[in-house]
């Protein structure tokens, strides 16, 4: 089976990714020295990277002997209210969204897209959108395109990952999914729908940025979710359930294309449009893959130890299909343990910038590895 280095910048592609390797551990799947393109001599970033991504790797973490304690909070790195600052970026997301999408002919279509797309949720990817665009300098208004965007294409992915050819659940936060409420075929279309709207929607109502950055921000999504990135990863999930040979190296493939690359383009896509040079780009890159296989982690951990209730989603699916999970592999002691160091090392990336703004990203990586549902 072949996988494609996420590591790769659309800016100095062009494409998707494109190239090959096997699976590979943390470090060498997502890490990868970049090739110069001559063909790309306009692109304002070359996004290059000398050194390795991450100081550790799974097989290393599961030799330390540090825990941490479910539900332990971390200690206050700042006094930032990360509280009034999610309900107020989760109101302005959902004010655009809703705006966004408003009900028009044929009806049937559109109560469904609205229906899973305001259903309430974290908004952990529009905000992480809108948090590195201001971190970079940029304002909230730069971003929010992008950001909405980014929540479409997420709420996509629910609609179809529940599908009775998928996951085949019931209940998506804390309400019947999509498919039972108005049928298979009119959530599959719901969720074709809101791909497609979320490239026009950045297209066409992104202000007052560069042409050239939005561009690159449309292709750095695209390459997200595609065939090299949460497809890749959808697919090898389902090819890889009920299998007893599945190890972490394929766990990982899984998760950093199948969550991590969503998430890792919300913030890269929230940088490019804030205005970040080369290197906050990439240190901004580097932040995102970490949380967003912090947050595959925590989301294993989750499935076993919290309720369908706690969580407004069937808890314990995973173990019911056969899946593998990182609890299954590692143990949940050692699972926490890894999402300790995952989240140590996504803050370290933000280490070089100003700690006031770099606050609200700060608090969403302890957020999502804290997290109870």
């Amino acid at each position: 089976m072949r996988s494609m280095n996420l590591v790769d910048s659309w800016f100095q592609t062009c494409s998707m990714f494109n190239q090959p390797n096997r699976y590979g551990s943390f470090i060498s799947l997502i890490y990868s020295p970049m090739k110069s393109r001559p063909n790309c001599p306009n692109y304002p970033f070359t996004l290059r990277q000398n050194r390795p991504f991450s100081s550790f790797s799974v097989s290393a973490i599961i030799t330390k002997d540090e825990t941490i304690t479910e539900g332990e909070s971390p200690k206050e790195e700042t006094q930032f209210n990360f509280k009034a600052y999610m309900v107020q970026k989760a109101n302005s997301v959902n004010k655009a969204l809703d705006e966004a999408v408003s009900v028009r002919d044929p009806p049937q279509i559109y109560e469904a897209m609205r229906y899973s797309l305001l259903a309430g949720g974290k908004r952990v990817r529009p905000v992480l959108c809108i948090a590195a665009c201001e971190l970079v300098g940029g304002d909230e208004s730069d971003a929010m395109p992008a950001a909405c965007a980014v929540e479409m294409i997420h709420t996509m992915s629910l609609i179809h990952d529940d599908l009775p050819c998928m996951d085949n659940d019931d209940f998506r936060r804390g309400r019947p999914t999509n498919h039972k409420v108005f049928g298979e075929d009119v959530a599959v279309l719901a969720g074709d729908s809101l791909l497609a709207f979320a490239f026009e929607y950045i297209a066409t109502t992104t202000i007052g940025i560069s042409p050239v950055r939005i561009v690159a921000a449309i292709g750095e999504l695209a390459k997200s979710i595609g065939a090299e990135g949460l497809v890749a990863g959808q697919v090898v999930d389902i090819a890889s359930t009920g299998q007893s040979n599945v190890g972490l190296e394929q766990l990982e493939f899984i998760h950093l294309h199948k969550t991590a690359a969503l998430l890792e383009a919300s913030v890269v896509l929230g940088a490019i449009l804030g205005g970040g040079n080369d290197e906050e780009v990439e240190k901004l890159r580097k932040f995102a893959r970490c949380i967003g296989l912090l947050f595959q982690v925590v989301d294993d951990i989750l499935d076993v130890t919290k309720s369908s209730e706690e969580l407004g989603k069937t808890a314990g699916k995973d173990l019911v299909a056969d899946k593998i999970t990182y609890p299954k592999l590692l143990g949940l002691d050692k699972s926490r343990e890894f999402a300790e160091k995952l989240n140590k090392e996504a803050k370290d990336q933000l280490s070089g910038f100003d700690s006031d703004k770099a606050a609200p990203l700060v608090a969403l990586a302890n957020y999502i590895a804290y997290r109870q549902n």
